[in-house]
Parts: C-alpha cells; sequence; structure tokens
C-alpha cells in the first residue's frame, strides 16, 4: 500500500487507514485481529482509534491486541480526546481534561505514547490558547509524537496552525481530520484550502458516505446494515435522501463501467483528492475489509472523476 506524507511533516502514513469505532461492540476480538492482520498483510500502517470508540474498548482491544498479535512499531496509532458523554457538557478541550485523557488512552492502549494525537473536536467553551498549549504539553512530554485536529472548521484550523507557529518551539498541528466523500464535499468550501496553506494533512473519515456509496441502501436497509442498528440508525439517514442517491447512482454506473466495485470508485475519489493523506475506513467485518483493499489499485479515469464531481457538486 502506498505511503503518504502528512501535510509537510515527516509523519508517513498509509493512504488507507483502519478505523476501529465499532471494535468492541459490532466488530469482536476475533474479527479486530483478522482485520489487523489483513491490514497489515497489505502494507496498512495508520490505525486510528478514540477514547470514547465503544466506551474505551476500542483502545483496549487495539492495545491488546498489539500486546499479543501484531508488532507495534509497525504501526503508527492515533487516538483522540475532546469529546465527553459522561461528562458534565459534550466536549472538554480544558488543560486538565486532555492530559488526564491521554494518559487514560495510553493506559488502555497499553502505550507508552501514540504516533498522533488528535483533539476530537472544537470546545469553544476553552480559550484556544488553553488548548493548544496542553497539546504542546502532550507533545512536549513524549505521549505524542505529533499532534491534530478533527472535525474542526477552515477558520478554526487556521487559528489553531497560527496559534502554534505564533510561538517559538511549539508543536505544529501536523493533521485534521473531517468527515470528506462524494456526499460530503463541504470541507472543500474552506477547511481543505485553510489545511494547504498552513501545511496540514487531511484525513478523510467515512469516504463512503457513512456506507451509503456502496450501493447497499439503493433498495431498502439491510437487516444487517449500520442503518437497521439503533446506534447508528440516525448517523446513516442523512445520506438517504433524493440527492445522495443520485449520487449514489452515478457511482453504480462509473463502477459497472470500469468493472470494479462503487466502494472502489468512491473511495478512490476520496484518496487520490489533493491535500489528502489518507481515507480512514471502518470496516464491521473482515470480509467488509478485504472488499475496501481491493480498491488499492484502481485509478479513476479523468473523465469519470469529472462526472462525480459535477453531479456530487455542493449546493
Amino acid at each position: 500500500m502506498e505511503q503518504r506524507y502528512v501535510g509537510r511533516s515527516g509523519l508517513s502514513v498509509s493512504r488507507m487507514g483502519l478505523g476501529t469505532m465499532t471494535w468492541g461492540r459490532d466488530t469482536d476480538a476475533d474479527d479486530a485481529a483478522a482485520q489487523l492482520r489483513t491490514f497489515m498483510d497489505a502494507g496498512g500502517t495508520l490505525v486510528d482509534t478514540a477514547d470514547v470508540y465503544t466506551g474505551g474498548d476500542a483502545e483496549r482491544l487495539l492495545g491488546r491486541l498489539m500486546r499479543d498479535s501484531v508488532p507495534r512499531t509497525e504501526l503508527v496509532i492515533s487516538t483522540k480526546a475532546v469529546v465527553t458523554p459522561l461528562g458534565r457538557r459534550p466536549r472538554d478541550a480544558s488543560r486538565r481534561h486532555l492530559i488526564a485523557a491521554v494518559d487514560d488512552s495510553l493506559n488502555r492502549l497499553g502505550l507508552d505514547y501514540v504516533d498522533l494525537w488528535q483533539l476530537h473536536t472544537y470546545d469553544s467553551e476553552v480559550p484556544l490558547e488553553e488548548t493548544m498549549a496542553a497539546l504542546d504539553a502532550i507533545v512536549s512530554s513524549g505521549r505524542a509524537i505529533y499532534a491534530g485536529v478533527c472535525d474542526y472548521t477552515g477558520w478554526q484550523l487556521a487559528a489553531a496552525a497560527v496559534t502554534q507557529r505564533a510561538i517559538p518551539g511549539r508543536i505544529p498541528v501536523t493533521a485534521v481530520q473531517a468527515e470528506y466523500s462524494l456526499l460530503a464535499r463541504d470541507p472543500e468550501r474552506e477547511l481543505l484550502p485553510a489545511a494547504q496553506h498552513t501545511g496540514v494533512g487531511v484525513l478523510a473519515w467515512s469516504p463512503l458516505g457513512r456506507g451509503v456509496l456502496t450501493g447497499k441502501y439503493r433498495t431498502g436497509i439491510p437487516s444487517d446494515s449500520r442503518a437497521a442498528t439503533p446506534h447508528f440508525a440516525e448517523f446513516v439517514r442523512p445520506y438517504l435522501d433524493e440527492r445522495s442517491r443520485r449520487v449514489v447512482e452515478s457511482v453504480m454506473t462509473a463502477a459497472e463501467g470500469l468493472g470494479v466495485s462503487p466502494l472502489a470508485v468512491a473511495l478512490s475519489w476520496v484518496r487520490d483528492q489533493p491535500g489528502v493523506s489518507s481515507a480512514i475506513v471502518g470496516a464491521r467485518t473482515l470480509a467488509q475489509l478485504k472488499g475496501t483493499l481491493l480498491a488499492e489499485d484502481i485509478v479513476l479515469p479523468i473523465e469519470i472523476r469529472e462526472a462525480l464531481d459535477d453531479v456530487s457538486s455542493p449546493d
């Protein structure tokens, strides 16, 4: 699998990342182990998790696999904190919370450090200077090697990057995670230009449009799909509208013409967009992951890319 640098940093990751949001709930330990081995055998390195994924169980499971099954040195481990579903408020980017959160993540993972540690979302109630100083302290202490942010707007990313650069010796923002797919192209308005200007690499999450771009929902909601589960139904529902249907049909047409899966078409479109360092996929099963890995060698002809650009263009 091709390796790419994240922005203008020295951090190198596989251009397809493995997400763990379902590990410990929809993906059991055996399937997670098989996914991780298969991903690594294909040359994958970036594994993305978070402190709130399945109540911390995703980190615990990943930590167990690194102790028992796979060499940690061959992986780029990325995790996040800020979201606090059991706290007094839904997010907390204070220095107090962040320092405790990274230590808790390291304990669950069984690691001394992570390769990339990220702010899971923006917290408007805490001064950005305090949040970024905590981020710097975490990297300076050796708990993380690189730092990033997730789901920031363009101006929030620019403000975070400038805040770090304004103080000599501060650790720069290396990566920004954002939902980006043929069904979610809002990052192109401001976030991607801001990332390019500040030298920050983009990690695209949900590049398959929350699973909708695979075509599985064309005739309804399959009983074994995410949209059929109580914890993911509302997550998928926004993309089951008429606009999404038109985009999905165009993806299906392109896939048929190329003789590949619609998944491969949708994934390769995002993966090869300017500024994207890696597209993070979250397979629930080993079979899904194997199907996703088949997209590695797919390169879309320019005519098809342009046609998909047109049909999915944001309003």
